[in-house]
């Protein structure tokens, strides 16, 4: 078992209250057994969540939907552990999901997950979605730091050109700015 498993394994053991249900699950649930809790009414979380994280890591793309969901959570550990899942999925439409996630406005407490998982997918969906995510985390008292940290720092990342302006508006933030100067020396200048 890999150490992604065992962290979230050991997490859900304590919310699950280490039951012989859990047990099931976490060891001896084949794909089909996995996919049907998904979809099963009346299943806790920690059963859908640990169900969603095996499949996904597994390469089973009947998880999908469900790590989605788990990566906007209220809950940081889930949200992470559900990037890290979609990662190993390997699902097409994975960059999609997390920008349309990224994006949504009535969602951006919970939206650094997904601007981190587009980081790391360095999809075609990535740049745009983290232009318009910081975009908006630009204005007066905005209270998504970290979101918008994450983003300058991604940007940074992926390198693109068209990052630039946006970059060079977080400069004027004084909680960015340090960020926004590394994130612009990390992308090639244009002749």
């Amino acid at each position: 078992m890999d150490e992604e498993l065992r962290a979230l394994t050991e997490r859900l053991r304590r919310e699950s209250g280490g039951t012989a249900a859990f047990e099931r699950l976490a060891v001896r649930a084949g794909p089909d057994e996995l996919a049907s809790v998904l979809s099963e009414p009346g299943r806790p979380l920690w059963a859908r969540e640990l169900a969603a994280f095996r499949l996904g890591v597994a390469g089973d793309r009947r998880a999908f939907e469900a790590l989605v969901l788990l990566l906007n959570h209220r809950d940081p550990p889930r949200c992470a552990d559900a990037a890290r899942a979609l990662v190993r999925l390997g699902d097409p439409r994975t960059a999609r999901a997390a920008a349309a996630l990224a994006t949504n406005e009535l969602r951006v407490a919970y939206a650094l997950h997904p601007v981190r998982l587009l980081v790391e997918l360095r999809a075609p969906e990535s740049v745009p979605a983290l232009i318009t995510t910081l975009r908006r985390r630009l204005t007066p008292h905005d209270p998504y730091r970290r979101v918008a940290l994450a983003c300058v720092e991604g940007l940074g990342a992926l390198g693109d050109a068209r990052a630039r302006p946006v970059l060079s508006d977080a400069l004027a933030h004084p909680a960015l700015a340090e960020a926004a100067v590394h994130a612009l020396a990390r992308i090639p200048r244009q002749r």
